[in-house]
């Protein structure tokens, strides 16, 4: 294979699935190992923007943006929860003939691609986990305390107080999180400025319904567990420490149920693919080499 010659620039797309009007950016030869990107949360698939070319050489990235996120669709009738969307992401794989895949999993991203792999494991041809929400309660960041804390209010005080937290400000400090100023330079503005000027009422409504899901997707993390501890895919964590929601200890938290993974701590936070986009870009073209490389 000639790679000099290759196009390896981001395509920008959209399918009709079902109801949803879904956008989503591919890169690399259709034939080539796939790479499911499931975006995180307030974010789209523009998080991976610059990752996908760097990879298009030797793999099929696909990133859709979520109903109700990016420039997908929000109809008024679909599922917004962890399910929902674990439900959409299978959709949009199969619709693309996507039959065997690695999954990136990131931020809300984890969740949603662990409920897709355990739908048919055999699918799953690796993990790379990058500051994916973890299925381990005690490893938790602080910064999930103010959310657990919302969990004791009346339903409706509960999403009140949830959607105070949904402003461009907010936004922001998702986006710059805990990492050290010289870091934060690295973070464009364009990150919550894009995703906040995407924002609708509607929009407002479904970030609601996610973030109050993660109350429910608490009992279901002993099913996440087992996927890991039984099916011990191969894994590579990639895991930036100055994260106030996943710290150090929660990246390691995966190590219990996947002690053969291939662990790297940076110097960074959770947006790494904006603060250390070499470091990830070779981690993950050594590991996927080895493990879903192109015959």
């Amino acid at each position: 294979m000639n790679t000099r010659q290759m196009d390896t620039r981001v395509r920008h797309r959209r399918i009709q699935l079902g109801e949803v009007d879904t956008f989503y950016r591919e890169a690399g030869p259709a034939d080539a190992p796939a790479v499911l990107l499931p975006h995180g949360y307030p974010c789209s698939s523009y998080e991976f923007r610059e990752l996908m070319p760097r990879l298009a050489d030797r793999w099929r990235l696909v990133a859709p943006d979520y109903p109700g996120f990016g420039y997908s669709a929000t109809p008024e009738d679909f599922d917004y929860s962890f399910d929902g969307y674990a439900a959409f992401l299978d959709r949009f794989a199969k619709a693309l003939d996507i039959q065997r895949f690695a999954l990136y999993l990131h931020d809300f991203g984890s969740p949603i691609g662990a409920r897709l792999a355990i739908m048919a494991p055999e699918r799953v041809a690796a993990l790379v986990i990058q500051n994916g929400d973890i299925p381990y309660e005690d490893a938790l960041g602080p910064k999930y305390a103010e959310i657990e804390q919302t969990w004791t209010l009346p339903a409706r005080q509960m999403r009140e107080q949830l959607s105070k937290a949904i402003t461009e400000e907010i936004f922001k400090e998702e986006f710059l999180n805990a990492v050290r100023p010289e870091l934060a330079q690295r973070i464009p503005p364009d990150l919550w400025k894009l995703h906040w000027s995407l924002m609708t009422p509607e929009r407002k409504e479904v970030a609601v319904d996610l973030i109050e899901g993660l109350k429910e997707n608490r009992a279901w993390f002993p099913r996440h567990r087992k996927y890991l501890a039984t099916h011990r895919p191969p894994t590579l964590i990639v895991w930036g420490p100055q994260d106030h929601y996943m710290p150090e200890q929660s990246g390691r938290a995966y190590l219990r149920d996947l002690p053969e993974a291939e662990f790297h701590l940076l110097d960074g936070g959770h947006w790494l693919l904006e603060t250390h986009l070499d470091e990830v870009e070779a981690l993950m073209r050594a590991f996927l080499g080895r493990v879903h490389a192109p015959a």
